[in-house]
């Protein structure tokens, strides 16, 4: 009994028709069927109500199917369709019970239910046992006709034979041979299937193309019980590796897997109720398609669950993980091989499509991390090239050189941690991160060069500076005919020290020569820049520096010593001088040229300024007249560019003017100290005095000889004293005022 226990007799379809989901996934479950793939079988009995399958099912394979009691008299025993587990035999059985045929509870003409159940059996069943009585073998309307004339019947709306294996099992043999009842069964058997109406395909078929056709025979149960067991032990011996071939159902086709076995039995009784035809090659496709989908779909969960996974996506949310290929790839592995296990006798194509949307799936699953992986390996490449790039420049090593060494290097980083993140389920392409790490470190490599060149350009800029602005502002200082020669001198000497320095310090950046050739320029713009800004600096305060001049020249002699007006000084061509010191000061801040170019300035500002040229102006409307050179805003006459003009003409005339008026008042105290110091030498009187002093006082002085006074002098020298005075000191206002005339006449005359 313990092994009958082990059969886990369940029924499958009821009597309404009515499909036991549940209970077949329990028969499934707790036969462990889904583990058989391919290596099951699947038999059916079919016949007669009351005509003992059950008990013949029972004896064969040790299950436990209700039988009909026949002390109770003969009725219907079996409802719908069981199914059971074949004990002991090898491979896994599946035996299934279906309700018998020709029964009085459904009515003569109530044969839904056993064509539907006879289609079933043959959709599902590897083996089909046809059980009949041997007295009905030869006769036209025995009870084995319509049954036959049924299987024939639903065999012809299969889309395509499965060459299903007819086992016809004789009851109670009589005496007859079996030899001889064969033949009879079998023209029988042809006699009905030449007479059911085929479909255009399969016309002119044979009979073998659809079934193998077995025939046994066993004695009666009830008069023979001893006899009939011995022969049902035989016959079980059959069904041992019955799906080998030479087995009964060695050659069967559209064997559906295990595995898909509950859902294939579910949809064909669904497509069977629906009165469908049912295409069973596209029936196997459908159900290779679902199975392979749900354990796809099963193997993808777990995956999403996978605790190896879930600490392998946690520590990459962290940084970097070693062995992340492998570990994953081993993960992986475990669930693609499990459902390659588990679809492995489903369909291949099909099993091949759902195993792609796995691997699909699930790489797309994981890929995230893998991306993040990728971005922790490429910040800490990037993050390397700066450290090492920084080192290396630090140390002295050149740009360049620093840049590749510090690349490859970081690269190299990048490429191996690519490779430990690889899989071998995948060829994931790291190439767009590569690249990300490229051009993050040709940014950061330009961003250095940048700060390195500018650095390196202020330094040369400020050196320039230094160099260049205090000697241009010496020269200014001193300003005449070669102040340009010298600066333009000045200019192309320090240009050249620091553009030699300067392209030996940027060599080592390797740049092309169009860039170092631009940098260097501008080098040299900045010089001239420098240059020229000193120069309008310069410019801005050139009337301050034209009366230092004319202060220099004009109290000085040439011995650099201070003048001392003495009156011998012609102070005339002094002030002459000393202005055309000023106005050559004044035509060489004019413009600037640094270009060498020859120019007639400083020839227009004497003969304009000096020489007498002066505009002539209409004493109608004041217009300026085209006589005067300086009357104009540029100097295009004589070839100046208008950028390089610091004071226009019209600025310098203004300039003449307003100079000429401020440094009048020195030339004006200049004669007036040569005046004084002409009075401070000069005691006598003119000679004209001399001459009416004798004469006026010669009466006196004798009247002084011969008058002497009470006190003993003579009283004619007090009063000849006292005339004498009285005379000087006319004489001398006289003259002063006729000096400080002449003087003032002198100074106007000097200062024009």
């Amino acid at each position: 009994m313990a092994e009958i226990d082990h059969c886990c007799s369940t029924q499958l379809i009821d009597g309404e028709g009515e499909f036991n989901v549940v209970g077949l996934d329990n028969f499934i479950r707790t036969t462990k069927l889904t583990n058989c793939g391919l290596s099951y079988a699947v038999l059916a009995i079919m016949g007669p109500q009351s005509s003992g399958k059950s008990t013949l099912l029972n004896h064969l394979f040790q299950t436990n199917f209700r039988e009909m009691d026949a002390f109770r008299g003969r009725s219907q025993t079996t409802k719908g369709i069981w199914i059971a587990n074949c004990v002991g035999i090898d491979p896994f059985t599946v035996a299934m019970d279906l309700e018998g045929t020709d029964g009085r509870e459904r009515g003569e003409d109530d044969t839904t239910f056993e064509k539907q159940s006879a289609l079933f059996a043959l959709a599902i069943a590897d083996i089909v046992l046809i059980n009949m009585w041997c007295h009905d073998i030869g006769r036209e309307q025995a009870a084995n006709k319509p049954l036959l004339k049924t299987v024939f019947q639903v065999m012809m709306r299969l889309f395509s034979p499965r060459k299903t294996t007819l086992l016809f099992v004789v009851r109670d043999k009589t005496k007859t041979p079996l030899e001889y009842l064969e033949p009879i069964l079998s023209e029988d058997i042809q006699k009905i299937w030449n007479a059911v109406s085929k479909p255009e395909s399969h016309k002119d078929t044979p009979l073998s193309e659809f079934f193998n056709v077995e025939v046994t025979a066993l004695s009666s149960f009830e008069e023979k019980e001893d006899l009939f067991k011995e022969q049902v032990a035989q016959l079980r011996q059959r069904f041992f590796n019955s799906i080998s071939p030479g087995g009964l159902a060695g050659d069967r086709q559209g064997v559906v897997p295990a595995a898909g076995f509950s859902f294939s039995a579910q949809q064909i009784w669904r497509v069977i109720k629906e009165n469908k035809d049912l295409d069973l090659p596209a029936h196997k496709v459908m159900v290779a398609t679902v199975r392979c989908e749900e354990i796809a779909n099963e193997k993808l969960h777990h995956l999403s669950s996978n605790e190896d996974w879930l600490a392998l996506e946690e520590a990459v949310q962290c940084g970097p993980v070693s062995g992340f290929g492998r570990r994953l790839s081993s993960i992986l592995e475990t669930y693609f091989s499990g459902y390659d296990i588990e679809t492995f006798y489903f369909d291949h194509g099909v099993r091949n499509a759902k195993r792609k949307q796995l691997e699909s799936k699930s790489l797309d699953f994981v890929h995230p991390a893998y991306l993040n992986l990728l971005g922790h390996f490429r910040f800490k490449a990037l993050e390397d090239f700066k450290s090492r790039l920084e080192q290396m420049l630090n140390i002295g090593e050149g740009f360049a050189a620093s840049i590749c060494t510090s690349t490859e290097s970081c690269m190299l980083e990048f490429d191996q941690g690519y490779a430990d993140a690889a899989i071998k389920q995948a060829n994931w392409d790291a190439s767009k991160v590569k690249e990300k790490l490229c051009r993050d470190i040709n940014a950061h490599a330009l961003s250095v060069q940048d700060a390195k060149l500018s650095e390196l350009v202020v330094s040369y800029e400020k050196q320039l500076g230094q160099s260049l602005s205090e000697p241009v502002e010496s020269l200014f200082d001193n300003a005449g005919r070669d102040t340009w020669a010298s600066i333009r001198k000045l200019l192309t000497r320090e240009t050249g020290i620091a553009v030699s320095e300067f392209s030996a310090a940027i060599s080592s950046f390797e740049l092309d020569q169009s860039t170092v050739e631009k940098m260097l320029q501008d080098l040299k713009d900045y010089a001239r820049n420098v240059v020229e800004k000193k120069a309008r600096e310069e410019a801005g305060k050139v009337l301050i520096r034209m009366k230092d001049r004319f202060s220099a020249v004009f109290s000085h002699d040439n011995d650099s010593m201070p003048r001392v007006w003495t009156g011998k000084e012609d102070i005339k061509t002094i002030t002459k001088g000393a202005r055309t010191a000023s106005l050559s000061l004044l035509s060489v801040m004019v413009a600037i040229r640094l270009d060498g170019k020859p120019g007639e300035i400083e020839n227009i500002l004497f003969s304009s300024l000096m020489e007498g040229t002066v505009t002539a102006v209409s004493s109608v409307d004041r217009s300026i007249t085209t006589s005067d050179p300086l009357a104009s805003s540029s100097w295009e006459e004589v070839m100046v560019s208008p950028k390089s003009i610091l004071i226009t003409p019209v600025q310098c005339k203004s300039l003449w003017r307003q100079f000429k008026a401020e440094t009048e008042y020195t030339v004006t105290q200049a004669i007036s100290a040569q005046e004084a110091y002409k009075q401070s030498n000069n005691w006598l009187p003119p000679p004209w005095a001399i001459v009416a002093m004798v004469v006026l006082g010669f009466n006196e002085f004798m009247l002084l000889l011969s008058d002497v006074g009470s006190d003993g002098h003579p009283r004619a020298v007090s009063t000849w004293h006292s005339g004498w005075a009285n005379l000087y000191l006319v004489e001398v206002s006289s003259h002063h005022h006729e000096s400080s005339k002449a003087t003032c006449r002198r100074g106007s005359r000097a200062s024009n």
